[in-house]
């Protein structure tokens, strides 16, 4: 504590100023100023600080770069955010003056100031730290293994006991030309489904793109739930492999349920100063935010950061809802622990004297090579097991395999050697208690005894070798180990049912791989997805491949699309190159896929031409119409719609003007006429039949531009002594609304 319980704190970027109760301050003043200098000149200062709360706290007036309270009156607590300098600025000295009644202490008194300098915990993860040229050789071979301390003990607050998991470990080894997370910059696509969706492929991807700054992927499967006893379940693991350009490693695993929190290292170097490497790392690991999304608790909505930030560190201050928060700033508890463990060293080690026995038989044995380079016109048998080691005794020795030249397809393309020779010891030279038992890796652990609590597993392995002495393998072939299925045993949690047996291996020799499948018995009564894995794959081996492998050209390049348009198909070959007589080769040699190109047009479609219609006039010149209509309008780029209406003259008898005599004997004849056929029928005659009144005409087709109307006479009756064929229904036709639009 400081002068008068006033004391100055700082925590992962927040400046405090406190006062112990029953302890307070009026007033302060606040800078931060790079080591041996006064504060007289600007570049002085280092860093920036940034106001939280202005009700609080603001810059003075007269001095920019320090803070001080907004408003006098009685305070035990501020804070500020204050960003660090550039690296290589050196140690910062933050110091706090207080004004406590008329009583004023000075900044350099007690714990009112604090020296930060890069090496402090404000900076990691801040500050970039510089990555050396590594002088190791050869290679070293470390196994990465992820143990989860995140459980409802030690993170009670909001803690998701249905969900809870670490996403798939996804990273790899690296040079420093190549940067997969960092904090500081911002998440690729693939740290962004990793972080909000726990989904590697992406990830993988990316990092497989860089080949040439990448030696090894790091993979490892996803720890349902997020905590288990080591005695349950063993810790997810992975190996790899870092030589002297590609001498980093990084990964990173999503914290689920979370909005886009993750643990992992970055750009962590293996390679020592004295041109070794690192035998052993333990790290730590707090949760950091990939500044993708906004969500402050587990389990919050998606809420997209746009624009998105950078990633950062989470920090025990950053929101009151966050289940990492704390009022006093304290550091987070750490959620998970990695351990990486150098487990071999290959190659020549600029005279570094081995750790153990191991390294002493890793020196030994010669590089692994990433690809056969034998050619493919040669075919050979499978290689013979090893022979007995040529020492007897510690010392380095000899073995030997051999393997038969079964064809040559090409006589200018020379064969490998049909021996291959490979450093080795003598018996009891190894860490197996004096065993030198070649054992298989150990199979795939049996399902758990029991469905629901706490069981049994087994798991076995075989000897690949026995002693060149004839002594008894001493190595066991089985182990047992307690397991839990189901832990919740109860209606709201997720019920499985037993593995089911293996399928097939999907290959009938050699490496292939098989499944096997479980069901959800029971899925949880809140409605919730049951997250418990329903299927497995791992690989399989059969009988060794005896037949000869077919030898194929590249596939060719995708042929043109079948069409020029719209959908169509696309094909590619290769060549069989291996000779007919050695073999049936079962390979496709063709392959067809859709194929996709811009829409084809499409033409205006139209119905067939109307009957022209009856014409406009009863005398003299008129016209008549016949129209069409539009089926399909154009489309990406078709013929347009021609003409939907088309005219035509018409000429009738000339029109006479009757004297008006002439016109009342008419109307009196066709009145006497209408009465008579009233009287007769409710319809018209006509040969025949009679029919019934036309119908009133129908409305227009169009409102301008030359449209037609229809009106309909309908047969009443027709008599059974007809002989004549017009005794049918009848229509007429006519032009309307022919004025231009």
């Amino acid at each position: 504590m400081g002068t008068n319980g006033k004391e100055l704190q700082e925590a992962e970027g927040r400046v405090t100023l406190s006062a112990a109760t029953p302890s307070y301050f009026r007033g302060f003043t606040l800078i931060a100023l790079k080591e041996h200098r006064e504060g007289d000149k600007e570049e002085d200062h280092a860093g920036t600080f940034q106001i939280i709360d202005e009700e609080e706290t603001q810059f003075m007036s007269n001095c920019p770069v320090a803070v001080t309270e907004s408003t006098p009156r009685r305070r035990t607590r501020i804070q500020v955010f204050w960003i660090a300098p550039p690296a290589g600025t050196g140690c910062v000295i933050l110091k706090a003056s207080i004004v406590q009644k008329r009583i004023i202490y000075f900044q350099d008194e007690g714990s009112l100031t604090k020296k930060l300098c890069e090496q402090d915990s404000m900076f990691d993860g801040v500050t970039d730290k510089p990555i050396l040229d590594c002088c190791a050789c050869g290679t070293a071979k470390y196994r990465l293994t992820f143990y989860g301390n995140w459980s409802e003990k030690t993170h009670p607050k909001d803690y998701p006991r249905r969900a809870n998991h670490w996403s798939a470990i996804i990273g790899g080894s690296h040079s420093k030309n190549y940067v997969l997370w960092e904090y500081g910059g911002y998440a690729s696509e693939g740290v962004k489904q990793v972080a909000e969706l726990g989904s590697p492929v992406k990830m993988e991807e990316e990092i497989r793109q860089q080949s040439d700054e990448v030696l090894t992927v790091i993979k490892a499967k996803a720890q349902w739930p997020a905590w288990q006893p080591l005695n349950v379940r063993a810790a997810p693991s992975a190996e790899f492999s870092v030589d002297r350009t590609r001498h980093l490693m990084s990964f990173l695993t999503m914290m689920g349920p979370s909005p886009d929190w993750n643990v992992g290292l970055s750009a962590e170097d293996l390679c020592t100063k004295e041109c070794g490497w690192v035998q052993k790392l333990v790290q730590d690991l707090i949760p950091w935010d990939a500044g993708t999304d906004s969500g402050v608790t587990y389990e919050s909505p998606n809420r997209p950061t746009i624009p998105q930030e950078k990633i950062r560190p989470l920090t025990s201050l950053d929101h009151p809802q966050s289940p990492f928060y704390d009022p006093e700033g304290g550091s987070i508890t750490q959620v998970a622990r990695v351990v990486i463990e150098r487990i071999a060293r290959k190659g020549e080690q600029c005279n570094i004297v081995p750790d153990n026995v191991d390294d002493i038989v890793a020196d030994l044995a010669p590089e692994e090579k990433d690809e056969d380079d034998t050619p493919e016109t040669c075919i050979y048998s499978n290689w013979s097991p090893w022979s007995a080691c040529s020492s007897s005794t510690c010392d380095k020795g000899k073995r030997m395999r051999q393997r038969m030249l079964k064809a040559q397809l090409d006589l200018s393309v020379p064969c490998p050697d049909t021996q291959d020779f490979q450093p080795c010891m003598g018996p009891g030279c190894s860490d197996e208690d004096g065993s030198t038992c070649t054992m298989s890796e150990w199979i795939t652990w049996s399902p758990c005894s029991i469905s629901c609590g706490m069981g049994m597993r087994s798991r076995e392995r075989y000897v690949k070798q026995f002693p060149e002495d004839g002594s008894v393998c001493t190595l066991p072939t089985e182990e047992t180990e307690k397991c839990t299925v189901n832990e919740e045993c109860s209606s709201s949690s997720c019920l499985m049912t037993e593995w089911g047996e293996w399928d097939e291996c999907s290959a009938t020799c050699g490496m292939g791989m098989k499944k096997r499948h479980r069901m959800v018995k029971m899925s949880p009564a809140d409605g919730s997805m049951c997250k418990a894995e329903t299927s497995q794959t791992e690989k399989c081996m059969m009988p060794e491949c005896h037949t000869i492998p077919c030898l194929l050209s590249p596939w060719s390049e995708w042929s043109d699309c079948s069409v020029t348009c719209g959908k169509g198909m696309r094909t590619r070959q290769r060549m069989l190159k291996s000779l007919a007589e050695l073999g049936d080769c079962n390979e496709e040699l063709e392959q067809v896929e859709k194929c996709m190109l811009p829409e084809c047009p499409t033409d205006c479609e139209l119905t067939e031409w109307s009957q022209w219609s009856e014409c406009n006039k009863s005398c003299g010149k008129g016209h008549m119409i016949r129209t069409r209509m539009i089926q399909m309008e154009p489309q990406f780029g078709g013929a347009p719609c021609p003409e939907t209406v088309q005219r035509k003259k018409c000429r009738l008898r000339k029109c006479r003007n009757p004297s008006i005599q002439k016109l009342r004997w008419r109307e009196a004849r066709e009145s006497r006429r209408s009465e008579q056929m009233r009287e007769e029928s409710d319809g018209e005659q006509f040969p025949g039949c009679r029919m019934r009144p036309w119908t009133a005409w129908s409305e227009c087709t169009k409102l301008c531009g030359g449209g037609i109307q229809e009106r309909y006479m309908t047969v009443k009756k027709r008599f059974k002594s007809s002989q004549f064929t017009s005794c049918k229904d009848k229509k007429e036709i006519r032009a309307c609304n022919v004025h231009p639009c």
